[in-house]
């Protein structure tokens, strides 16, 4: 090593460029440990945005429920609506008129099922929201 610092000044800038290709190779390879560390730290960070807007914005709790509660209202009424028609067509002389209505309706209800989905992850999964929002953001683009 003295050959080395002779030629770079110091044993110590020697050990200082060791050091750094060292540290370098490091941060060249993830490791799963890494891996969950991070998703880990990630997770956390997210709960606690989450806790830290809900206490925040307390004030729009009645707000908000009542959009949820007016979401999911209507989503099930025509999700019951559609089921209803559907099982009438069954017992109907002329079924096409009463499956064509089901049909529209469904296609409304595939508009509305990612609100819906994230209404009921805020209110019922909300730690759990990282998973259920990509899913709601793919119904909501139209990616099944």
């Amino acid at each position: 090593m003295s050959f080395w610092g002779n030629i770079f000044g110091t044993s110590e800038a020697t050990n200082s460029m060791v050091n750094a290709a060292v540290d370098g190779l490091d941060k060249l390879i993830y490791t799963d440990e890494e891996k969950a560390d991070d998703i880990s730290k990630r997770n956390q960070a997210m709960q606690s945005f989450l806790i830290g807007w809900m206490e925040t914005t307390k004030g729009q709790n009645i707000a908000r429920r009542l959009l949820a509660l007016i979401m999911t209202s209507v989503w099930l009424l025509q999700f019951l609506g559609s089921q209803i028609l559907s099982i009438a067509a069954i017992w109907s002389d002329n079924p096409d008129r009463l499956l064509k209505s089901a049909e529209v309706i469904n296609g409304n209800i595939e508009q509305m099922t990612g609100a819906v989905m994230l209404i009921l992850a805020f209110y019922f999964a909300a730690p759990h929201m990282g998973s259920i929002v990509q899913s709601a953001i793919g119904k909501f683009g139209g990616v099944k």
